[in-house]
């Protein structure tokens, strides 16, 4: 399997773990931490998108 393939799921696992363990507080609230840095994530994931394209 391809380790470029792996990068999204493990991204995503690891925002579903931060957001389950902030409900269960054992992490501070991310709420208002996605709230405000939604644009980065946006823009990290067309980078993403457009690095993969590259040769």
């Amino acid at each position: 399997m391809n380790t470029r393939s792996l990068i999204a799921p493990v991204i995503l696992i690891a925002l579903g773990t931060a957001f389950l363990l902030s409900k269960l507080g054992l992490l501070p609230p991310l709420g208002p931490l996605f709230a405000q840095g939604w644009p980065l994530i946006l823009i990290a994931v067309g980078i993403s998108l457009l690095l993969r394209r590259l040769p």
